[in-house]
This record gives C-alpha cells, sequence and structure tokens, in this order.
C-alpha cells in the first residue's frame, strides 16, 4: 500500500464532508487521523439520509462515507477541561484541521496563534467558506450557497433557464482535495524549515479555481459567460450534445484532424467537400447548418454505437449515462474507486470512495471501517499519558 503519510498525525476538529473529506484522503495515504466529536453527537452527517437505521446508530452513510481509517474521540470543546485536553494532544500532532466559523477557534483557545506556542512545528489548516479574511470571513454557508455566489449557477443549463446548481456538492469535494494538498505541501515545508505552517482553503476560493479560464478569461478582456446548455466550451459547431436514435451524445471534434476522422466515421464524408464547412473559420460562420446535418446523421443510430465507431477513429465522445450505468462499466470495475467495508451497524456493505487515483497499478482504497462514536477515546488519550483515573474522572463529567 502506499502510506506516504505513516507515522504523521492529525487532529480533526471538521465535520460534514469539505474537512472530513480533506482528513479523508490523508487517512488513506497513511496518516493517523483522530477525529474530535462532540459526546452524544458527533459529526451532524452520522444522521439522516436514506437508511433510518443507520442513523439511529450515529452511522449514517454520510458519515461512513469520508470517515474509514480514522479514531473517533469525543471531547466536550464548551468545557475547559475539554480545551485543555485537546491541547495537550495537539503537543503531540503534526496537523490540526478545523471548519468552524473564523473567529471560533479562537475563542475556544484552539487559534493558530495558541497552538503554534504548544506546538511550533504544527501545520494547522482551517477551511470555511469565505476565507480568514475579507469582508465575508465570518459568514457561514454551504456548497449549494457557494454556487449561487462564485457564478457557475449562471453558465449551467439552458438560456433563460434561470439558475441551475451542478448536481452534486462539487464545491465541497475540491475543497477538500484542495485542503490535503496544500497540508501535504505544508508538512513538506515543516521537513524543510523546521517552522509551522498555517493553511487557509476557502469554499469560494476553490470554486473559483475550479472556473480557472472563464475567470482569466473575464478579467482580461471583460468577457461574461452565460448559459450555455450542453454545449461546449470551445464553441467548436462539431462540439457537444448531440441527439441520437436512443439518447445523447456528447462529442468533442475540435480541430481538422478530429473534425475529417468524424466525417469520415459516420459515413459522411462529403461533409468535409463543402465549402460551407471546408475549414474551422468557415463552420464557425455556418455553424447552425452543419450541426443539423450532423444531428440528422447521429438520429439514424442508437448513441452507443456511435460512441464505439467514434472511439475506434480517435474523436472524443460518450454517450450520457446515468449514475448506475457508468458505475456498472468495466471501466470502473478496473480503475477500483471504491471498495466494500462491512460494519457492525448493518449487514450491508458499503461502498467507501477511494483515493482518487492509482500509485505503481494499484489503487488505494480504505482498510478500517469507520468508527462508532467515541470508540478510541481511552485509546487515544492514553497513548499521550492520560491515566484511567482521570479518564474515569473526565467521563464522570461529561468532558469525554
Amino acid at each position: 500500500m502506499f502510506q506516504p503519510l505513516q507515522g504523521v498525525r492529525v487532529i480533526d476538529l471538521s465535520q460534514v464532508l469539505a474537512g472530513p473529506y480533506a482528513t479523508y484522503q490523508l487517512a488513506l495515504m497513511g496518516a493517523e487521523v483522530i477525529k474530535i466529536e462532540k459526546p452524544g453527537e458527533g459529526d451532524w452527517t452520522r444522521r439522516g439520509g436514506s437508511m433510518p437505521e443507520l442513523s439511529a446508530r450515529n452511522m449514517a452513510l454520510g458519515y461512513l462515507t469520508h470517515n474509514c481509517n480514522k479514531k473517533s474521540v469525543t471531547v466536550d470543546l464548551k468545557s475547559p477541561e475539554g480545551v485543555e485536553l485537546l491541547r495537550e494532544l495537539v503537543t503531540s500532532a503534526d496537523v490540526f484541521v478545523e471548519n468552524f466559523k473564523p473567529g471560533v477557534a479562537e475563542r475556544l483557545g484552539l487559534g493558530w496563534d495558541a497552538l503554534r506556542q504548544l506546538n511550533p512545528k504544527l501545520v494547522y489548516c482551517s477551511i470555511s467558506a469565505f476565507g480568514q479574511d475579507g469582508p465575508m470571513r465570518g459568514r457561514p454557508a454551504y456548497d449549494h450557497v457557494v454556487q449561487g455566489m462564485c457564478g457557475i449557477m449562471l453558465t449551467t443549463g439552458k438560456p433563460g433557464d434561470g439558475p441551475v446548481k451542478v448536481g452534486a456538492p462539487y464545491i465541497d469535494y475540491a475543497a477538500g482535495m484542495n485542503a490535503a494538498m496544500a497540508i501535504m505541501a505544508a508538512l513538506r515545508q515543516v521537513e524543510q524549515s523546521g517552522a509551522g505552517v498555517q493553511v487557509d482553503v476557502a469554499m469560494l476560493d476553490t470554486a473559483l479555481m475550479l472556473m480557472g479560464s472563464l475567470v482569466t478569461q473575464h478579467l482580461t478582456t471583460g468577457w461574461k459567460p452565460v448559459q450555455n446548455g450542453n454545449e461546449a466550451w470551445s464553441a467548436s459547431p462539431s462540439s457537444g450534445a448531440f441527439g441520437t436514435a436512443d439518447g445523447t451524445l456528447m462529442l468533442a471534434a475540435n480541430h481538422d484532424r478530429q473534425f475529417e476522422n468524424l466525417c469520415k466515421a459516420i459515413g459522411r464524408s462529403d461533409i468535409l467537400d463543402d465549402e460551407r464547412w471546408k475549414s474551422l473559420t468557415a463552420r464557425l460562420s455556418n455553424w447552425r447548418s452543419l450541426r443539423e446535418t450532423l444531428e440528422q446523421t447521429f438520429l439514424t443510430r442508437p448513441a452507443n454505437e456511435w460512441e464505439d465507431l467514434l472511439a475506434v477513429a480517435e474523436v472524443p465522445a460518450g454517450r450520457v449515462r446515468t449514475l448506475d450505468e457508468i458505475l456498472a462499466h468495466p471501466q470502473i470495475a478496473n480503475r477500483c474507486l471504491t471498495s466494500e467495508m462491512s460494519f457492525t451497524v448493518t449487514d450491508r456493505t458499503v461502498h467507501v470512495p477511494a483515493l482518487g487515483f492509482k500509485i505503481d497499478g494499484q489503487a488505494q482504497t480504505a482498510s478500517r471501517a469507520a468508527p462508532e462514536l467515541g470508540a478510541d477515546t481511552d485509546d487515544v488519550l492514553a497513548m499521550i499519558g492520560v491515566d484511567e483515573d482521570r479518564i474515569k474522572k473526565l467521563r464522570n463529567a461529561g468532558v469525554i
């Protein structure tokens, strides 16, 4: 297994998605991730979802998805004893991750300035909606709120549809990936300099970086994106969405070689001899007639047949699929994007995400089930020198 972060200890105060997804990636790469949760409640994602029986056990699918390979320790951070206990844990850690609203960690005595005094080599990562500075720093937000604010909803959907949200919490996931990358880079910096690093990850920043080409074009030329439906950003008339006999085909024949291969593959070499479409400039000028001509041909056969023909011709194309269809495809089985985990709280096997890449030809998957609430509290506290008598007193007081 690929375990480059073995020996790295992460104290994780984050909840819901972006933070837990960041630390989940670190855990899959070998880090010891200690998830700090509120006694009796835990991460908000432990409840809800489509399986009430799991929610009733504080082990809902939303929690299981991003918390394998971690340890769960319950600490009440509203009590001075709980904060002190966490500060003791931090002295043995390499990384600290929190996704409080900016200012909350400082009020708890767990801010960057306070913790780097305890641990000068600490990597301290804050994940928030808008970052640790700026006029919006104190505002809360979730993925769909940031989607509305970043501009993506007015580029998604067809003209006249009104704002359309992306159908998955992609900003949360991207912020988690962004944070994991930043943390690993910061760990390397600590190795080189011996000094701790403060990492500030914002969901709005991440959303705009995912739109980097749009941002650059607007700031450079004043261009403003509009809703473009299923058309390609290249604006090539031989790219985008085309109806077929039984579904939709997404096509990308952008340059001359691809266009030539496309026409030959679909049996329409005659298009190449038409003066209206001989050059890219001509095709752009006569895009509507070209689109209509291509679609008339595509409507004669099913999408999967066109996909296979165009793959042989090395023209990028794919049939629009449902989630169940793509997950059942042999390509996904070969990539090993999930692993099957067994949990004591359900007889069902749960498929949890792997890392999104292979190393030396091998997928990097979870090896230990997500912990029940507080399952590792005693072991972790004993590991940092808290004796049994103190653990008992802390539990009786409701601190852990």
